[in-house]
């Protein structure tokens, strides 16, 4: 099997790539400098030079604050984008895999989200990635996988800087009132592999990265973690906070816990696990940065 990896660089994109790596499949990880996926153009000639079975596409602008301020741009990659690579892969008869968002909700469930519940994002990052599922849609094989709270040990994500401020800060202060899972992209990586080798039937699906918590839970668990693995790590005070102190130019929802259920259920794929993970990226993490240092 021939796999086009888009947004090849980034986090998913790399563990995507590690995932891929000794499967026997053929992979294109292709990155910004590879193909612009926001050119029709450019999208039709390299999909039809390298006829991938398979396109994942891990690209998005993912800065939900920025996004405020450049909505144009936001839906230049997260949705006219996605519109480019259905019509490419429709050309080849592909299959297509959009890696999408729980900022599609606006957090005021109290139970997790299925893939039923209505959508309603708050702001342009969310709105941009609704409407590149729609354009998903139009593949005429594709599935949609939503996941929240990435990290891993690559690109810039929450526990990346939290390491980083936890060897520069006596304190900090986390918002405690934002309730999601986070997700180990590993975990998502070799999920998508699975899907990628055993397509179900079209649809969106959730991907759980296991326990949910807040940012404040989050922190202290990443910490105590770094905390375990070095013992001069200098471990700060975190204090809990409400997001009414902590206040942004983007709304987050409240609760961005995803139901994962409807995947096991069809395909085999359970859930995966942030806790079990976590060791392991903050050893790398803090590998990275002892490194660097010298």
């Amino acid at each position: 099997m021939r796999v086009l990896i888009t947004g090849a660089c980034g986090q998913l994109g790399k563990c995507l790539q590690d995932s891929f790596k000794e499967s026997g499949h053929e992979v294109i990880a292709a990155g910004r400098s590879e193909l612009d996926i926001t050119s029709s153009n450019s999208v039709e000639a390299f999909v039809l030079a390298h006829e991938p079975d398979v396109i994942i596409n891990a690209a998005a602008y993912t800065s939900v604050d920025k996004a405020e301020a450049e909505p144009d741009l936001a839906f230049k990659v997260n949705a006219e984008a996605v519109a480019h690579l259905a019509a490419a892969v429709n050309k080849i008869g592909a299959f297509l895999i959009h890696v999408s968002t729980d900022y599609v909700f606006d957090g005021s469930s109290t139970r997790p989200y299925r893939e039923i519940d209505s959508v309603n994002p708050m702001g342009v990052y969310g709105k941009s990635k609704l409407a590149g599922e729609k354009e998903a849609e139009k593949a005429k094989r594709y599935v949609i996988v939503r996941a929240a709270w990435i990290f891993s040990e690559y690109g810039s994500n929450f526990l990346k800087t939290m390491v980083m401020l936890g060897s520069e800060r006596d304190s900090l202060a986390i918002v405690n009132d934002q309730i999601g899972t986070p997700t180990y992209a590993g975990d998502l990586a070799a999920a998508l592999r699975v899907l990628a080798e055993k397509p179900p039937v079209n649809g969106t699906y959730h991907f759980s990265g296991g326990q949910h918590c807040s940012w404040y839970g989050f922190a202290q668990e990443i910490f105590q973690a770094c905390g375990d693995l070095k013992a001069d790590f200098q471990f700060p005070v975190v204090n809990p906070i409400p997001t009414s102190e902590f206040p942004t130019p983007a709304k987050r929802p409240a609760f961005s816990v995803l139901d994962g259920s409807l995947l096991e259920a069809r395909v085999g794929i359970r859930e995966g696990s942030w806790a079990d993970s976590l060791r392991d990226v903050c050893s790398k993490v803090l590998e990275a940065d002892d490194a660097a240092k010298k």
